[in-house]
């Protein structure tokens, strides 16, 4: 679309209204005015035409203080084209000391703008988003809630005017621009009006996870300096009455859910603060609305803090609504006006992920989401599902494996003619599916045979009948996993991104994917690897209008994400293959380096050594600084569906392999402690197994012990997505790491398991 030899900067300044800033990865710099049409611009970079505008020399900061005068109601923000973009040689331009990042809430940075089809879209702010939607979708339903046995729904029309209602209310009790609305609860259509409704009225939207302890809880509250905050029920309630004296900026709370059990001032439910702001005028509300640009902040993501304090990841309109239009572009959304995508809610909304696909993805082509109920990881997620029966569904590891094993318990159950039909029906769907990976497309008659007597059916049990994209992403997923779900003819994508990318960076597709590779780059961004070994491995580097601005009053972090060239380093390990394929092989602050000086990653080794032996749930290896490494092992267990809390009880498949080798063990402390011979012997066999591929000797497991309860959310050791706490685990099992190294001499290869 345009030369890049040519582009340089310009600002454009209407009367008051002020341009975003743009950049490429070149060091090009645009300036685009988001709110003015600026027509027949841009012909071979030659400005043909301009409205009446002036060049200045440097862009307008955006101000602290909102003019909430009156003015005329309901101002209509026309959209956006590609003519909006004004392209200049650059001989006679001046530079502008903006930056690709900032620390500070109140300022705006550049915009990543390239030359590409979607690169080169032009800026939108969120609520510009949302009224484009409302005049393509206003009609179709957006959000699904489910009453007793009833779905009420909401259409895309009430979603915006619910947001509005929610944003006056959120100025009548007095938010500030720039300031927090905290939101601490599990999914709901209050949550996500409260999350656009606090960024209509000038704040930044703000997920807590529901895990948190009311200390973590106070320290996002003080870091984003939230004058409210939205709580669900009263358990999250007590948690910020806790600390309500130590939040100074803090004006009010609000409860969504469950009748409030005690009165106190500026305390209100959901009712009461819906009706609050019905004397704050339209003007007043789209005021504010039109002085929000795309470059400016408007949503804080705090990452888990698995090895320090949580960060508040800053993100701007354009990191989120640009993200929206590229990831769907990418994965090939439907707009609704064709066929409605349906996604299920129950990730939590304070992670990205969850934020990316449930609100913003649907926002953007009109998808309809569903929420599931609270206790959606607990087991009722599975009733959801089929239900709902979604068009997209997005699940972190551990939902797959627990999918996986119950699929497994199930098929143990079966017949002995329908487990060998199941087998055959899974050889063949493996071995189709494998040869379409690798670009091959015929389907034998035999492979329509397994769809008919088996495939159909597991969807449909399932839930996923209407499912064309399966995800998994956030954490490492097992070769085993993907190779089970790919066998029955239902292909589980990964995808891969962080926090500080808006969530997705690189996506696999059906006619683009490999086992164990996290896909390609989405449309827009690009993919370095720095310093990359003989292997091709190295740190993966991303650029694209998806970066996120900073960590927020954290510029020292910042600096260690953002290099001076504006590359984001994610601080993982990958390597691309000679068809572009990611890999990912482990995380620059997990890396194990041996006392002998050796770089060892270790989720490889925790996945082979649970592919070996069915019965492990979790594996962390250990080494970093010692002369040899070893492991910590979980067992396979039954979940309390009430507290979440890993049971004693060993799961079906887990039981179903101590028969196989031998053992009568149906719980976990049948096993531990070296009661279980037969099974301590059976992962004996599995290490040995997986040792033997090592490389060298220093990346051999030389102990291992088996915990007395499996890894949990609730327990501490598993982040919001189940994804492992390394540094948390160590700390909590200390003691047990420290007696495989008491002895100062290196152990032998196969020694007796430890009793």
């Amino acid at each position: 679309m345009f030369s890049s030899m040519y582009l340089f900067v310009v600002t454009l300044q209407c009367e008051t209204d002020m341009a975003a800033v743009i950049s490429n990865s070149s060091g090009t710099e645009l300036y685009v005015d988001p709110t003015k049409a600026i027509p027949d611009l841009c012909i071979n970079d030659v400005v043909l035409s301009t409205p009446p505008c002036y060049a200045e020399e440097t862009l307008v900061q955006p101000s602290a203080e909102i003019n909430t005068s009156n003015s005329s109601e309901k101002p209509i923000v026309p959209e956006i084209s590609s003519s909006d973009v004004m392209v200049h040689s650059a001989e006679n331009l001046p530079t502008s000391d903006m930056k690709l990042w900032t620390a500070q809430r109140d300022s705006a940075v550049k915009l990543r703008l390239e030359d590409s089809d979607v690169a080169s879209l032009p800026p939108v702010t969120i609520h510009q988003l949302f009224q484009e939607t409302v005049n393509k979708y206003g009609d179709y339903v957006a959000l699904a809630s489910k009453q007793g046995d009833q779905w009420h729904k909401m259409s895309y029309k009430q979603y915006y005017e619910q947001c509005r209602i929610a944003a006056k209310g959120f100025i009548k009790l007095g938010l500030e621009r720039y300031h927090g609305v905290g939101i601490l609860g599990f999914n709901s259509a209050e949550w996500f009006i409260a999350d656009v409704g606090a960024i209509f009225a000038g704040g930044f939207a703000v997920g807590i996870y529901t895990t948190n302890s009311a200390e973590a809880c106070h320290y996002v509250a003080q870091n984003c300096e939230a004058n409210i905050i939205v709580v669900e029920n009263q358990k999250q309630l007590q948690k910020i009455l806790q600390v309500q004296d130590q939040l100074p900026h803090l004006k009010a709370i609000i409860q969504y859910k469950d009748e409030l059990k005690e009165k106190r001032p500026n305390l209100y439910t959901w009712k009461e603060f819906m009706q609050l702001g019905k004397d704050i005028p339209d003007s007043q509300l789209d005021q504010i609305i039109s002085s929000q640009k795309p470059n400016q902040c408007c949503t804080l993501i705090y990452t888990s803090g698995t090895t320090g304090q949580p960060k508040g990841v800053m993100l701007s309109h354009d990191n989120i609504t640009w993200t929206a239009a590229a990831a769907g572009k990418t994965v090939r959304l439907r707009e609704a006006t064709d066929l409605q995508e349906i996604v299920v809610s129950y990730l939590p909304l304070s992670h990205i992920a969850a934020q990316m696909i449930d609100i913003w993805l649907t926002m953007k082509y009109g998808g309809a989401t569903y929420f599931a109920q609270p206790d959606a990881l607990k087991g009722s997620l599975a009733i959801t599902l089929r239900e709902v029966r979604p068009t997209a569904f997005m699940g972190v590891p551990r939902v797959w494996e627990k999918m996986q094993e119950k699929m497994k318990a199930v098929g143990a159950k079966s017949s002995t003619i329908k487990r060998k039909m199941a087998t055959w029906a899974k050889g063949v769907g493996l071995e189709t599916n494998l040869k379409k990976m690798n670009g091959s497309t015929p389907h034998p008659m035999k492979y329509h045979v397994a769809n008919k007597l088996v495939f159909k059916k597991v969807r449909k049990a399932l839930g996923l009948d209407r499912c064309t994209k399966c995800y998994t992403g956030a954490a490492p997923i097992t070769k085993d996993t993907l190779e089970f779900f790919l066998s029955l003819n239902i292909p589980v994508y990964e995808l891969y991104g962080m926090s500080e990318s808006s969530g997705p960076h690189t996506i696999s597709l059906p006619d683009a994917f490999r086992i164990t590779s996290c896909g390609k780059v989405i449309s827009g961004c690009k993919t370095k690897i720095h310093q990359p070994d003989s292997d091709g491995s190295g740190e993966i580097l991303f650029w694209g209008r998806h970066v996120f601005m900073g960590y927020l009053n954290m510029e020292d972090k910042t600096h260690e994400s953002l290099d001076e060239e504006g590359w984001l380093h994610s601080g993982d390990i990958g390597k691309h293959d000679e068809n572009g394929f990611l890999y990912i092989t482990g995380r620059i602050k997990e890396l194990i380096i041996t006392a002998g000086g050796e770089n060892i990653p270790p989720v490889p080794t925790e996945d082979a050594v649970k592919e070996q032996v069915p019965i492990i749930s979790n594996a962390m290896l250990i080494g970093d600084k010692k002369k040899f490494l070893s492991m910590l092992l979980t067992l396979k267990c039954n979940v309390n569906a009430d507290t979440g809390e890993p049971e004693d009880e060993l799961t079906p498949e887990a039981i179903q392999f101590c028969r196989q080798i031998g053992s009568k063990a149906t719980l976990v402390s049948d096993i531990v402690g070296g009661k279980d011979t037969a099974v301590y012997a059976a992962i004996q066999e599995g290490v040995n197994s997986v040792n033997e591929k090592s490389t060298s000797n220093a990346q051999k497991v030389q102990k291992w012990l088996i915990l007395e309860k499996d890894f949990s959310i609730t327990g501490g050791e598993l982040g919001p997505t189940m994804k492992l706490k390394r540094p948390v685990v160590a700390k909590m099992y200390k003691d047990q790491i420290d007696s495989f190294y008491q002895d100062a001499g290196t152990p032998t290869e196969n020694f007796t398991p430890p009793k």
